[in-house]
């Protein structure tokens, strides 16, 4: 096994900015960016299409097993590869996230994907890994570990906008998706202690990455 790199982990519920912030932390830095969410949205496009019903804990959790994808890394892009082709733009729709959502409370399943996310710490000079609990589960040895959070409404607000959309659609799938992934970190773990848990809501984007950066400084050196 290669050597890993150095981790920042964001983790944090939909739209709480986890994205736009890990994205710009990890150009700054000249570092690789993941979204760990794309394996569960790429496995949910997968289930879709060879109709597997997710009911079925053994059939779910064998699918990060199949040879027919792989995941690219970029500083700005994590981009989804199924039978050879790029299917990251078709993994926005609400249908795949609502199925992501459901899957990843199958444990086998989240147990199966932990390596494939793992690997995209090797081979890169440093790593900027977003999601929902990449801090207390897929690197909890990351020297740096942020939680962003935001208000409901901020947050429906944002992937309106983002989607074109109405809010309070939104904010209903939100809130359904919420339910669900607080289970899931229940169950999964507690906020490690060292994590630093960032509320974005009256917050730009460059004062976030900034709050970012000077936790970081100094400890990813």
């Amino acid at each position: 096994m290669r050597e890993r790199a150095k981790v920042i982990t964001i983790d944090g519920p939909a739209a709480s900015g986890k994205s736009s912030v890990s994205r710009d932390v990890a150009r700054s830095l000249g570092w690789s960016w993941v979204s760990t969410g794309i394996f569960y949205r790429g496995m949910a496009y997968i289930a879709l299409k060879k109709s597997v019903p997710l009911s079925d804990i053994d059939a779910v959790a064998r699918l990060p097993f199949e040879k027919d994808w792989q995941v690219e890394l970029t500083e700005q892009m994590t981009r989804f590869f199924y039978n050879g082709n790029d299917i990251t733009s078709d993994l926005e729709s609400n249908e795949v996230g609502e199925i992501a959502s459901q899957i990843s409370q199958n444990k086998k399943f989240r147990q199966a994907l932990l390596e494939a996310q793992r690997q995209c710490a090797e081979g890169v000079d440093g790593l900027v890994a977003e999601g929902r609990d990449c801090g207390s589960v897929v690197f909890p040895s990351a020297l740096v570990k942020i939680f962003l959070t935001a208000s409901s409404v901020d947050r429906a607000q944002r992937r309106a906008i983002q989607q074109g959309v109405d809010v309070e659609h939104v904010q209903a799938s939100n809130e359904r998706r919420d339910a669900r992934d607080e289970k899931t970190l229940k169950l999964i773990s507690h906020l490690p202690e060292e994590t630093h848990v960032i509320d974005t809501s009256s917050m730009t984007l460059e004062q976030v990455v900034e709050k970012v950066k000077a936790i970081a400084e100094g400890k990813i050196k």
